[in-house]
């Protein structure tokens, strides 16, 4: 392990400020323990070349130099869809005045540009990217997105209704030349082929090249865009293939028709672009049907605040508009808008969705709160920190950052296609040269456009976007909603799982799991925690046992008016009060021996033994005495066990990783599947023990809230639990709906199908190019042939990729 000098700028591990902790090892400072304990157990992975294995992965993070002057803003960008795309952004970003780093991936469709506001603005930013070809705007701009989405929906309208029109005609009129009076009678046959061989002929075929034209042009806009990037960034493409293919049946026709040729492949064109523009909109519409499987999923962003002005009163504003040392009212049920210390006030803050801790904790006057957390019970001042900002907005903006330095991998299809297109090309320059030499003149560039036009049939262009719509439904029919595809490319397995404690191995939500009370002594504990908000409190409040001679419902309908309680008071460790004469306190020891009540041995031991156990207890006693405890805990999934056994089982390392404190993850530690578990780390130190794992293998992610948000994303695949929050989701590859974790193995089995579904479709759509090439080459390929040959190989494509990938009992 390499030693560090302590640095003023932060964490060794995860850069966050230290503040007052005074954690320093081995002349390094830390955060926290949990930071501490990660670098102890991985911080030896900094000895391995860490830019040859970035180099390895395609799913880098990118190091970048910002000068403090400049700032980063991320874009959204419609028309990326390949490695390429982002290459070349990348590299016209970076020539803009005032740019110095610009990052993006096709995956997430985000955009990282570092600039000068003062010589660049995001407008003009916005309007460079978009003059690329591509939509360009800011991540929040929904109608921006939604005319994107409009758009591609027109331009396959376009090709479809039009393309109708082209291949109606070659139906009706021209490929029934090629059956004789197989279709008509012979004196209409003759008809049309001495129509369509004289001058005549000539507005009908106009008429089709306008219509392709149009087809060509619109549908086929991003098609020919990806080619023109393709070959502006030297690495040839599957979008290059479809284009040399289509433009060159666009080109023969046009020549053909100048020349008074004999054969027109307008078809062609319009089939390449129609089909395979359908194929890639029919892929992501099974994506966007997905998506929207995940439409409940709940936003925690916080947008108003609730200032306290000089006179006492309170305006509502946007939290953009606080500044350092305004003071804001936060009221039980509402979320701290920005990070700041607490003046006035006492409340409970669970802060789980920032820091993952399982349990509201107590604040009070001169407390740190931060930006993001939930207060639960009573109200808080706050005065706004330094930076006016909230811990929850710094988690969104490196969620952003890692999605934007995610890099997409080359696809099968594409590296594919760095190969066969040299070929191809070299293949029709020497067919061209070869009937040259013959002395076939004008025939012998038709017949090497020719190969060109049959290099890429449309099974080739829908072997991929088939096959990964096949993965999508399959994994939608079982509840999991995939937003990354080419996860089924990219992950065949795995090395290491980690998993998030609360939410994912447990399910989020405190129950009384034991206790050794009368029913009467628990009956009045209940009733007294009906009076508080705090989770524990819940917990216990929902397991009021019924009295004899009650029933359920007439006991819910006095809990809000019972007179049997005199009397109620909360403290930050517990409650008191007295019912039906005797008095009650539920909560810790220290609150029994502050107000000088007895706690015998026997109930401290039973505490202390179920502290052990990651628990909660809590002490409950009558008219001066301990009497009982009830312990409290959130409880495991009941399928945890057995899917954590099953991954390790797969010889896969399994790793647990939250913001909870040791005591809460000892039984993790002495579970036999589990390789090992870190306690007590933060967002940042999340996102940074995921990226030192991946230097050493792929590493998978799960997780449920917003403090998973950049681990989440920073991993070769995060999985994000249905029952989540938004920016989890987001950030992850994909989601387990129904929130259930013996879905991780089907990933992996999807993944692992759906990658052999692309590789059998590419192989069906190759044999259309072992029978049409070499025909092409010796000039016996004609229209009709062309149309049958790419309509079998494509209605192949189309039949494989409708089979089920995973047998019915998966």
């Amino acid at each position: 392990m390499s030693d560090c000098t302590v640095s003023e700028a932060g964490c060794t591990l995860c850069d966050l400020p230290i503040g007052g902790n005074d954690i320093v090892e081995d002349g390094n400072q830390f955060c926290c323990t949990g930071c501490r304990d990660v670098y102890n157990a991985l911080g030896d992975v900094d000895d391995i070349d860490t830019e040859d294995v970035r180099r390895a992965r395609n799913n880098s993070q990118i190091d970048r130099e910002v000068p403090q002057d400049h700032e980063a803003t991320f874009l959204e960008v419609d028309g990326m869809h390949c490695a390429t795309c982002e290459a070349f952004i990348e590299s016209a970003a970076t020539t803009i005045d005032g740019v110095s780093n610009a990052s993006s991936s096709y995956v997430t469709d985000t955009v990282r540009i570092d600039h000068d506001p003062d010589r660049v603005s995001e407008d003009d930013l916005r309007d460079e990217i978009s003059g690329l070809g591509y939509s360009a705007y800011t991540r929040d701009d929904t109608f921006s997105r939604r005319r994107a989405n409009n758009w591609e929906m027109g331009r396959v309208a376009v090709g479809v209704l039009m393309g109708m029109s082209v291949m109606l005609q070659y139906l009706v009129i021209i490929y029934p030349t090629y059956f004789g009076g197989l279709f008509y009678g012979e004196r209409v046959t003759e008809f049309f082929e001495s129509a369509l061989a004289s001058s005549v002929a000539t507005p009908f075929y106009v008429v089709i090249a306008a219509l392709t034209t149009i087809i060509l042009a619109v549908t086929g806009k991003p098609i020919l865009q990806g080619a023109y990037v393709s070959v502006r960034t030297r690495s040839p493409n599957m979008d290059l293939l479809v284009a040399i293919a289509a433009v060159s049946a666009y080109l023969y026709s046009t020549l053909s028709v100048v020349f008074g040729g004999e054969h027109i492949y307008y078809d062609v064109t319009v089939a390449i672009i129609v089909i395979v523009t359908v194929g890639n909109y029919y892929e992501s519409s099974i994506k966007q049907e997905a998506t929207e499987r995940l439409s409940d999923l709940t936003s925690i962003q916080v947008n108003e605040a609730r200032r306290v002005r000089k006179d006492g009163e309170y305006e509502d504003i946007a939290v953009e508009d606080l500044e350092v040392d305004d003071h804001v009212l936060v009221r039980s049920g509402e979320r701290v808008p920005v990070d700041g210390q607490i003046v006035d006030g006492d409340a409970a803050v669970d802060e789980a969705v920032v820091t993952g801790e399982s349990l509201p904790v107590r604040k009070t006057t001169s407390d740190a709160v931060v930006g993001g957390s939930m207060v639960t019970d009573g109200a808080v001042t706050v005065r706004v920190g330094e930076d006016a900002t909230s811990s929850l907005d710094r988690i969104s903006e490196l969620v952003w950052d890692l999605q934007s330095d995610s890099h997409g991998i080359q696809k099968l299809a594409d590296k594919l296609a760095t190969i066969f297109v040299p070929v191809v090309l070299a293949l029709a320059v020497i067919v061209a040269g070869v009937h040259l030499l013959l002395g076939n003149g004008v025939s012998a560039l038709l017949v090497g456009l020719t190969v060109l036009i049959v290099s890429c049939p449309c099974a080739l262009g829908l072997a991929t976007p088939l096959a990964v719509a096949a993965g999508i439904r399959d994994a939608l029919e079982r509840s999991i909603v995939v937003f990354d595809d080419s996860i089924f490319e990219r992950i065949r397995d795995a090395d290491t799982v980690i998993f998030d404690k609360t939410g994912t191995l447990t399910a989020g939500e405190m129950t009384l799991t034991d206790t050794d009370l009368e029913t009467e002594l628990l009956e009045k504990a209940a009733l007294l925690e009906e009076r508080s908000s705090h989770p524990i409190g819940e917990a216990i409040a929902a397991e009021r046992p019924v009295p004899d001679g009650e029933s359920v419902e007439s006991m819910s309908d006095a809990s809000s008016t019972d007179d049997r309680v005199d009397s109620f008071d909360s403290y930050r460790n517990g409650v008191t009060g007295i019912i039906d004469g005797d008095e009650i306190i539920v909560g810790h020891p220290d609150l029994f021996r502050d107000r000088g009540w007895e706690v015998p041995t026997d109930i401290t031991d039973r505490i202390a033994s179920s502290r052990e156990t990651g628990r909660i207890p809590v002490a409950v006693g009558c008219n001066g005495t301990a009497e009982g405890v009830i312990v409290v805990g959130d409880e495991l999934r009941a399928n945890w066990d057995e899917t954590v056994a099953s991954i390790s089982d797969d010889g896969k390392d399994v790793v647990v990783l939250t913001g909870d404190d040791a005591q809460a993850v000892q039984q993790f530690r002495e579970h036999a599947a589990v390789d090992d578990v870190f306690a007590g780390v933060p967002p940042e130190g999340k996102a940074e023990t995921v990226k030192r794992f991946n230097e050493v293998g792929q590493t998978v992610m799960v997780g449920d809230g917003t403090n998973d948000a950049p681990a989440l994303a920073a991993a070769d695949l995060g999985i994000a639990l249905g029952g989540g929050t938004a920016m989890a989701a987001d950030a992850a590859d994909v989601a387990l709906v129904d929130d259930n974790l013996a879905s991780v193995g089907t990933v992996f089995e999807l993944a692992r199908a759906t990658s052999r579904r692309v590789k059998g479709n590419i192989a069906w759509a190759f044999c259309y190019n072992v029978v049409a090439i070499p025909l092409a080459v010796i000039g016996l390929l004609n229209p009709l042939f062309a149309a049958l040959a790419m309509g079998a190989s494509s209605l192949l494509v189309v039949t494989n990729s409708t089979r089920p990938l995973l047998s019915e009992d998966k």
